[in-house]
């Protein structure tokens, strides 16, 4: 019994066997199937853990499987927009599914386009199958042929010739603006209609042929006449494509009416042509390549000195010196490109030389050339004397040692030489580049415009302006302007009249000292000996008087000590000084200056601040003037520095060979023109001052063969500085 029981459990068992194969099959199959499916497929768990991933996957996102079995769900939504992250989740638990299309960013920075679906199985415990589709490809195809259809709609709607597509039926498709335009069609209008119903009935036969090389050849192209709106004609050139537009034929035509007309006025060109030939005023001459005179006007006649009968037959390259380089490159030339335009000398029979101008043109008559003859002996001569004058011209103005500028009716500068260009401190590309009005400042703009006004009246015109170079020097430009010096243009001659201007100041200033000195010494003369009397009688005065009047004795001698003091500076500037120069530290005179000066300044709050640099040289000089010259400035310091403010004293050498005394103050500053006139005689700023203190100190330093500079600011001071050689 029992081996009937075994015997009978034997089938059942086979069966399962078979049935566990066959499941293991499918599975297999399955598995392969997944993994070799292009999509890229993630199988999450209720939990949103991956649990699987096919190899289209791995590739996807660059990760191995086992790497995107650590992946979460949120890990994969990161490569999403913010919104389709917003929208997942909530659709996932209502619909169970999910699909968004659009970009995704990797993590690598790749962005890709993909179509992603999102599919919840309830009844497989929850698990959620994601599909990962890459169209990027496609896409990209898409946005390819959009652009191309839509550079073809451009190309099609703007071009100028004609662009017509239609059917195999020869119905039109579509036709662009300008067809349209042309036969006063609208589009609806000429879609209504077809290839043959435009095409003139007796030229039908063309449409035919043009069928027939479409379908031999895809292409084909030719001329039709088609009829307008209006019932008029016109030719059209056209070349035709196969299939160019979705299985569509497209032809661009071309409207060549204009052309049918322009040939047609050209015959009749020719039947004028011999009528012009034979009156023209110029000589025509035909000929061949071996220079036999074919053909030959009346006008030729003259121009060459022989009969017309002897005239044609001749040989053109015997009126010529076929040797002569510039006739061989005059052949040479017309060999190689087919024409000439140029000028030779042509020797007559009667022995007279002519300079004729003749324009050729190779093989336009049967093969033969045409060339076309003008004596232009008298013009050339005149063109020769204008080189001559304009070569003079250009080297006076080149060699010009003044300023010269060309300008035009506009102001626009035509030409400058390089004496302009030496004096505004520019090239001549940077002055051209320029109108005159570029230049004029607003200081000038009211001198210039009267000289503008003074050149249109009487056709020239002179005056001086100041021009400020771009480093900020500061010249003066004396200038004179002709009207028409050539037709159409003014000219203008600059001179810098800079140094010469100074000169004649420096020549006014030393006039002026001459005449202060020749003052000076009678004043002093006449005036010092009464003045010797009135001190001895005060002294003697003083002495008698019992009562107390010293205030009024000291004012008295003060101020005479002040006449005094004021006879001693004009005797300096009367004659010439006989002074010791010795060999003296700078920095010792300046500190003695300034022991002795700071009791006035304590008196008025003021203090000094002297800085002195090492190691400076000795400089040659007479101590008592250079001092002398210090007290005058740092006096003038004081007085114009306000209570509790600083003197700044330096010592120190910038130069080579020189030293310099800064002295700096906290006044209220000058404005330039006053530091011009400084050291002029009888210049000063002070109320009871008499400009004699620093011309006295400038006449010191220049015969130290020394200079004073000066620099000022308003609101900030001034400073003087005193250069002496060492």
């Amino acid at each position: 019994m029992q081996k009937k029981g075994a015997m009978s459990m034997s089938p059942h068992r086979e069966l399962t066997s078979e049935a566990e194969q066959k499941q293991q099959g499918e599975l297999q199959q399955l598995r392969a199937i997944f993994n070799d499916v292009l999509d890229a497929i993630v199988v999450f768990d209720e939990y949103f853990q991956v649990i699987n991933a096919n190899e289209s996957a791995c590739g996807l996102f660059e990760k191995t499987k086992d790497e995107l079995l650590t992946y979460q769900m949120k890990d994969f939504l990161m490569y999403f927009p913010y919104d389709m992250i917003e929208a997942y989740y909530p659709a996932l638990l209502e619909e169970s599914y999910f699909k968004y299309e659009g970009a995704m960013t990797l993590r690598s920075g790749m962005m890709k386009h993909v179509e992603f679906t999102s599919h919840k199985h309830s009844h497989m415990s929850g698990i959620i199958v994601c599909t990962f589709r890459d169209i990027t490809q496609h896409k990209m195809m898409e946005n390819e042929r959009f652009i191309s259809h839509h550079m073809f709609m451009d190309v099609f709607n703007e071009a100028v010739d004609g662009i017509v597509i239609f059917d195999r039926t020869g119905q039109l498709i579509d036709a662009n603006p300008s067809f349209c335009e042309r036969l006063n069609y609208t589009r609806a209008q000429l879609l209504t209609k077809t290839l043959e119903e435009l095409v003139e009935p007796t030229y039908h036969y063309k449409v035919k042929k043009l069928w027939r090389t479409l379908h031999q050849e895809g292409k084909t192209s030719g001329e039709l006449p088609i009829r307008l709106e209006n019932g008029d004609v016109t030719f059209f050139e056209f070349t035709t494509t196969a299939n160019i537009y979705s299985q569509y034929y497209m032809s661009i035509m071309r409207d060549v009416t204009e052309k049918r007309l322009m040939e047609q006025q050209l015959l009749r060109s020719e039947k004028n042509f011999r009528a012009i030939f034979e009156n023209a005023i110029e000589a025509i001459l035909i000929w061949r390549e071996d220079g036999e005179i074919l053909n030959a006007n009346l006008a030729s006649s003259r121009t060459f000195e022989l009969p017309l009968n002897k005239l044609i037959g001749s040989n053109l390259y015997t009126f010529i010196d076929t040797k002569s380089f510039s006739a061989l490159k005059v052949l040479q030339t017309f060999q190689t490109k087919g024409e000439i335009r140029n000028q030779l000398p042509f020797y007559m029979p009667n022995g007279e030389i002519k300079q004729l101008e003749f324009t050729g043109k190779k093989g336009i008559i049967e093969g033969d050339h045409l060339t076309i003859f003008r004596n232009i002996s008298e013009r050339t001569k005149i063109e020769q004397e204008l080189r001559n004058n304009e070569e003079k011209f250009r080297q006076i103005f080149n060699g010009s040692i003044d300023g010269l500028v060309l300008w035009d009716g506009k102001r626009n500068i035509i030409d400058v030489n390089s004496s302009l260009c030496d004096i505004l401190e520019l090239s001549k590309e940077e002055i051209c580049a320029h109108s005159m009005e570029d230049f004029i400042s607003s200081a000038n703009l009211d001198a210039v415009i009267e000289h503008k006004e003074t050149i249109e009246q009487k056709g020239e015109a002179e005056g001086e302006i100041t021009y400020v170079t771009g480093n900020g020097k500061v010249k003066n430009i004396e200038f004179s302007t002709k009207k028409d010096i050539l037709p159409g243009l003014y000219m203008t001659l600059l001179r810098d009249v800079t140094e010469r201007n100074q000169m004649q100041e420096q020549i006014r200033k030393s006039d002026t000292l001459q005449v202060v000195g020749q003052l000076a010494a009678g004043i002093a003369h006449e005036i010092r000996n009464p003045m010797t009397a009135l001190k001895g009688f005060v002294q003697l005065l003083e002495s008698s008087i019992q009562e107390d009047h010293s205030l009024y004795f000291d004012i008295i001698k003060s101020e005479l000590k002040r006449i005094e003091t004021i006879i001693t500076e004009f005797l300096v500037l009367a004659k010439p000084q006989a002074v010791k120069f010795e060999k003296k530290n700078l920095a010792a005179v300046v500190k003695e200056t300034i022991d002795l000066l700071n009791a006035q300044a304590l008196l008025e709050n003021i203090q000094f601040e002297l800085s002195v640099s090492p190691q400076l040289p000795m400089v040659y000089c007479e101590p008592n003037q250079i001092k002398q010259v210090l007290i005058n400035v740092i006096k003038n310091a004081i007085e114009v520095t306000s209570n509790g403010g600083r003197i700044i004293v330096e010592v120190y050498s910038t130069e080579p060979h020189y030293v310099t005394v800064s002295i700096r103050d906290q006044g209220d500053g000058m404005p330039e023109e006053r530091i011009k006139r400084l050291g002029e005689p009888f210049y000063t700023t002070k109320e009871k001052g008499t400009g004699l203190g620093l011309m006295v100190s400038y006449k010191i330093i220049e015969e130290h063969k020394g200079r004073i500079e000066v620099e000022s600011k308003i609101g900030e001071g001034t400073a003087f500085h005193v250069i002496l050689p060492a």
